[in-house]
């Protein structure tokens, strides 16, 4: 597949936050809230920081617990390698984390995890005496089934529908079907759309639940590039992080110290920062085969909120210490538990993700756990052919996609129309001629000048308007190239949204089939902070 490549700054594009794009351009009052800035040098430190903090016992136990989850599961040399590499010392990982939603849910998903194979193919490539291993971590404890529960498929918003609640991976796969049927039949009757339907067979329909079943289809899609994918839903794993978990019910260090943080972020870096995440006073779930309830302390007791049990503060931390699977932590506190369980040394995220992690920096020097180097993913456009050629005979340039869809109309018609819908020639006319008036002010009385003024505003707006007016009657006119310019934006920006943020990645691998990945990969740098734009 033919395929070229246009980039654009992150800025230009008008869809990312500040936060962003600053920590992208370096701005100096942004730094203090994070460890060190992305660079192969910046990385290859922390390595060498992380392989001489990280325990020997903390790595056996890591090591066993992925060598059990990939017990029954088919694996690759590279993935066979890799496990067997991450239990030598001199071996660090790059990490990035995400929901389980269906069928892989929309494109930045497939993005993140090529975000993270390239890193550390890059490390690896200039660095023979440390070992880089990509990781992707399942988000398996999360609870917010709506957002893993859909996804969008030629135009049709595929969901699944079921009672279940609390974590996301233990749900069971028995009301799947039906949404995998109906998705079935949606793809065409190709070879590319067959593979799909084994790959759905190898997952979903050979799992007792979405965890597995997320772990098989992404290990079936990365595998060869020796991704490794860990369920942290471990006691064994949890049991290196139980003392972390008492401090957080005895001492409330994430709750206090990251708020202090949104406050010096919005004192010394931006006074109008909006925290990502609000901390808890325990940021801590509690697990139960009903659900995951949240950990609230009320008087001297401990209640679980939405069921009726309660500990006292000593009961609680003996939980903890001998149940400690019993317990998950929140989006703040998670971060802690991947880096105290993991040798990591970079975290790849989406601006969402980075944004909360600036909160999080002394609470990790607080808890005295190395803070790695945040990554913005890579972020790209695709446009196909059909829509590259219509861009191209309006005379739409990269940078003018990304403008509003109303501006965007608005400069192709003035583009493309044979009559000057400009009228700024008028108004410098009329500002020619009241020049000559505001002169009389001076040599006649004062009452004359609001009179002058008054007028001068009145010609002025009434132009603007007659160039609204004559804009808009062009456009009904040109009316054709309103519906060419409406049909690409919805292309580029389904529900006026970034396309990754919407498109399926079984979308493209039925048109074009597996190779599409190694496209995306070959095409994707995440040391290039531009925004991508491939048309193929």
């Amino acid at each position: 597949m033919s395929i070229n490549k246009k980039q654009i700054s992150y800025t230009d594009t008008g869809r990312f936050s500040k936060i962003i794009t600053d920590y992208l351009s370096k701005e100096k009052t942004l730094e203090p809230f994070y460890n060190k800035s992305l660079s192969i040098k910046n990385l290859k430190n922390q390595a060498q920081n992380k392989i001489n903090v990280f325990s020997d016992s903390n790595r056996n136990i890591l090591v066993e617990s992925l060598y059990a989850q990939y017990k029954n599961l088919q694996t690759s040399v590279a993935v066979k390698k890799n496990l067997d590499l991450l239990s030598k010392k001199n071996s660090v990982t790059v990490t990035t984390g995400h929901q389980l939603n269906l069928m892989t849910g929309p494109l930045y998903f497939v993005i993140k995890i090529i975000s993270t194979i390239n890193i550390v193919e890059k490390l690896n490539s200039l660095n023979r005496e440390i070992n880089f291993i990509p990781v992707y971590w399942m988000a398996s404890e999360d609870h917010d089934f709506d957002e893993i529960s859909s996804f969008n498929f030629k135009s049709n918003k595929i969901k699944w529908q079921t009672n279940q609640t609390g974590s996301v991976g233990k749900m069971n796969l028995n009301e799947l079907e039906p949404v995998l049927e109906y998705f079935e039949k949606k793809l065409n009757d190709s070879k590319n759309s067959q593979e799909i339907v084994e790959l759905i067979k190898l997952s979903y329909y050979s799992s007792k639940n979405l965890a597995e079943a997320n772990l098989k289809i992404v290990n079936s899609l990365f595998g060869k590039y020796g991704l490794i994918i860990i369920d942290a839903d471990s006691k064994s794993l949890k049991n290196i992080f139980k003392e972390y978990m008492k401090s957080e019910i005895l001492n409330n260090n994430c709750h206090d110290l990251v708020n202090s943080q949104i406050e010096t972020l919005k004192k010394d870096y931006n006074s109008k920062f909006k925290p990502q995440v609000n901390p808890r006073l325990i940021n801590l779930f509690y697990l139960t085969k009903n659900g995951r309830y949240r950990i609230e302390k009320k008087k001297n007791q401990f209640c679980l909120i939405g069921v009726n049990k309660e500990f006292s503060k000593d009961e609680l931390i003996e939980e903890v210490e001998n149940f400690p699977e019993n317990f998950s932590p929140n989006v703040l506190m998670r971060p802690l538990y991947q880096e105290v369980i993991l040798p990591n040394i970079g975290y790849v995220g989406g601006g969402n993700e980075l944004s909360y992690w600036f909160q999080l920096n002394k609470f990790f020097e607080n808890e005295k756990v190395d803070f790695p180097v945040l990554i913005l993913r890579n972020s790209l456009l695709l446009i196909n052919s059909k829509f590259s050629k219509k861009i191209n005979k309006l005379k739409i340039n990269i940078k003018d996609l990304f403008l509003e869809k109303n501006l965007l109309v608005s400069k192709v018609i003035k583009q493309n129309s044979k009559i000057n819908l400009d009228l700024n020639f008028l108004k410098n006319q009329l500002k020619f001629q009241f020049d000559f008036l505001e002169d009389l002010i001076k040599k006649t009385d004062k009452s004359f000048k609001g009179a002058v003024i008054a007028q001068k505003k009145k010609q002025i707006k009434g132009i603007s308007n007659l160039e609204k007016k004559l804009l808009k009657s062009q456009k009904r006119k040109m009316n054709d190239y309103v519906e060419r310019i409406n049909s690409i934006y919805e292309s580029i920006f389904p529900n006026n949204d970034l396309q990754e943020r919407q498109l399926n990645f079984f979308e493209l691998y039925e048109e074009h089939g597996l190779v599409i990945l190694s496209d995306l990969k070959k095409n994707l740098d995440p040391f290039d902070n531009n925004f991508t734009i491939l048309n193929y």
